[in-house]
């Protein structure tokens, strides 16, 4: 696949596949990804704007000063990215039956980001704008929510959270039972 240009517009990529390739300083819009193996590729200042990612493996890519704008991911394995490197204007993107592991997401600006049926293992929301979001049927086991503005979010079907109210904003978010119950493990306190 000829990646030598700087700029891509509506195009489709399939099967990429190369170890370790800097994709730096490029813009994609429009384009779709399928099938791609990303695995430690450096995407430092790419943008990518109105852009598909399906089937595709984000295993410790480098991000720094990426931009997202109108992203989505669907079926995608994304794990050990550090996130808080991104830019953040204009981050839009949506997960959508993603496995994303080990991921730190800390101090952004993601309101309204949807990641739906996901797996989210062990990422950290700290200091994170997740206003309006929504992470319905998502597992979010051993994810840190810690000073993270999560009102109006919807976690209805979500499982394997703690979420500490004392800690994060929480008002008008939704949530369905039992798992609400795990808000009040902070708390120490038996329930009947």
């Amino acid at each position: 696949m000829e990646l030598n240009s700087d700029t891509f517009s509506d195009r489709e990529f399939q099967g990429i596949s190369l170890p370790k390739q800097d994709l730096s300083k490029k813009e994609f819009s429009n384009c779709t990804f399928k099938k791609c193996d990303f695995s430690e590729f450096k995407f430092s200042e790419t943008i990518f704007i109105d852009c598909t990612f399906q089937n595709c493996n984000f295993s410790n890519i480098k991000v720094e000063g990426c931009s997202f704008q109108n992203v989505l991911f669907e079926n995608c394995k994304i794990i050990g990215v550090n996130f808080r490197t991104i830019s953040t204007l204009l981050i839009a993107w949506k997960f959508k039956n993603c496995s994303i592991e080990l991921c730190d997401f800390s101090t952004l600006d993601m309101k309204n980001g949807e990641f739906l049926e996901c797996i989210i293992r062990e990422n950290d929301f700290i200091n994170t704008n997740l206003t309006g979001s929504d992470f319905s049927d998502s597992d979010l086991q051993a994810s840190k929510f810690q000073n993270t503005n999560l009102e109006k979010t919807n976690f209805v079907g979500a499982k394997n959270y703690y979420i500490d109210p004392t800690q994060n904003k929480l008002k008008k978010a939704k949530f369905s039972q039992p798992e609400v119950l795990s808000l009040l493990a902070r708390f120490e306190i038996k329930i009947g």
